[in-house]
């Protein structure tokens, strides 16, 4: 038998049921793998022993009826998961250890699955590479010195590297389509309400989603059935009919009406993205979808909405960071020296600049200068929406205007980090539903994605739009494993 790690999500699930693979042995075999892979950097926690216990217990007594029965599942250190650590990449909750668990986490537990550790992240999910994680850079198992992408870096790089079958991340701004397209991997940023937000630590409310990470969209289909419900602890979550996306996956996409924004052709975009939207759009002709041009007029505008709405609601999010309840606290002479050493020492560069932008646009006198015109803003991206939403069924663009990118190379540089995001976060600001497939290599070999945006709820499109261009674009994803390679090197000197 083929080493169980190079099974995907479905296909064990699959075997756990035929009774081919006990839960024991799929967890040790991830176990192990991830074990092996320490030079990645993509765990904060591990919860080994705990999971192979779990692993044990349901193969005393298994439930087949569950949707991922026996499944272990390492997920990102933003959910908060009962007696597990919870850091969010910060040391300012470097000991927080949460008396309660995520909905999402909760559901994946429900369904069966079991939970083997947390993975690395930007600290708060702010940042685009991995590299502002107090806890060190993520490698991307693609190549050495790569960034897997951010926020959700540890969860691209352990899915990528076969750490685990399936995971779990959140996007503000691209944070899980973004990564999901450096690591040759599939990313789900479902539409804003789908997937609760309790338990999930906050970055910016109006704009988080937790979403599934895949290594093909059949496993992304299934984690989303999964992760998606409606909870009445998130005033935020929507009760819809939520529905059976693997069951309903279908590659037929006849008559589909697919856009194409003339806005994301921007200036500067390397030619391999451009021939790499070109094959999207003809898979999608030889399958019998139809492609018209849009227009997405305030799509220029979307950034530097983004970066005015998002470090606003996070300056009032991490306000309750203060030293006094829990997570570090650091001396001081009185409350205010407590406060301010607390903040300064808890809280890494990146996170303080957002902060400190945040608290600029809402003070008095600049209020309705910036955040009340970001907000009006973002109600002009969602009606360009709206309208071309009157024409399409979906919208085609490129992931990312490049490859990933070599660590340290844009971490002094904010604004350039800042512009991974310009094709993803519209549809945070517009709290729409999208995908990111893998699609091609650039010059280098490094994965280029293609990104599917949908109409509010309506993800089963957007799978199935994405499973019929997977189906006929022939991707496969180039990886040797040498960090494995490394770690044998190390133990035989």
């Amino acid at each position: 038998m083929s080493d169980i790690t190079n099974f995907k999500l479905c296909d064990l699930v699959d075997k756990i049921k035929k009774k081919e693979l006990s839960s024991k042995e799929i967890t040790e075999a991830f176990i192990n793998r991830s074990k092996k892979s320490t030079k990645l950097n993509s765990y904060i926690s591990e919860n080994f022993d705990d999971a192979l216990n779990r692993a044990k217990e349901f193969d005393s007594k298994p439930n087949l009826n569950k949707k991922i029965p026996g499944i272990p599942m390492a997920v990102k250190d933003l959910f908060c998961t009962k007696n597990l650590r919870t850091t969010a990449g910060s040391k300012i909750l470097e000991n927080f250890i949460p008396t309660y668990e995520s909905t999402v986490t909760q559901n994946i537990l429900d369904h069966g699955g079991i939970i083997i550790g947390k993975l690395n992240c930007d600290e708060f999910a702010m940042g685009s590479s991995n590299e502002t994680s107090y806890y060190g850079n993520v490698q991307n198992p693609i190549s050495e010195n790569l960034v897997p992408g951010g926020s959700s870096g540890g969860s691209s790089s352990a899915l990528a590297a076969k750490l685990t079958p399936a995971t779990i991340g959140t996007d503000t701004g691209g944070s899980i389509r973004q990564p999901a397209s450096f690591t040759g991997t599939v990313g789900l940023k479902p539409t804003y309400g789908s997937c609760s937000r309790y338990g999930i630590v906050a970055f910016a409310s109006s704009l988080d989603q937790a979403g599934p990470m895949t290594h093909d969209v059949k496993d992304c289909a299934l984690l989303l059935e999964v992760m998606s419900s409606y909870d009445v602890k998130d005033s935020t979550s929507v009760d819809f009919v939520r529905g059976n996306y693997l069951n309903d996956l279908s590659d037929n996409i006849k008559g589909k009406k697919i856009g194409i924004p003339k806005e994301y052709r921007v200036d500067g975009m390397p030619k391999e993205i451009e021939k790499l939207w070109e094959k999207g759009i003809k898979i999608i002709k030889d399958n019998g979808g139809d492609v018209i041009d849009i227009s997405l007029p305030n799509t220029n505008y979307a950034l530097p909405a983004y970066y005015i709405v998002a470090p606003a609601e996070a300056s009032s999010n991490l306000a309750r960071y203060d030293g006094v309840k829990y997570g570090f606290r650091s001396k001081g002479e009185n409350l205010i020296d407590m406060y301010e050493k607390t903040r300064s020492e808890g809280f890494g560069d990146e996170v303080k600049r957002r902060i400190m932008i945040g608290t600029y646009v809402l003070s008095s006198g600049y209020y309705d200068a910036y955040y009340l015109k970001a907000q009006k803003v973002r109600r002009l991206i969602k009606n360009d929406f709206d309208e071309a939403y009157k024409k399409v069924d979906a919208i085609l663009t490129p992931s990312t205007p490049s490859s990933a990118f070599k660590i340290g190379e844009k971490l002094n540089d904010p604004v350039s980090m800042y512009l991974n995001d310009i094709f993803t976060v519209p549809i945070n600001l517009a709290g729409l539903p999208a995908i990111s497939l893998p699609a091609g290599h650039d010059k280098n070999g490094f994965p280029l994605g293609l990104q599917v945006i949908g109409k509010a709820f309506d993800e089963q499109t957007i799978l199935n739009i994405a499973y019929s261009i997977e189906k006929n674009i022939g991707y496969k994803n180039n990886i040797n494993d040498w960090w494995i390679k490394w770690v044998k090197i190390i133990k035989n000197i």
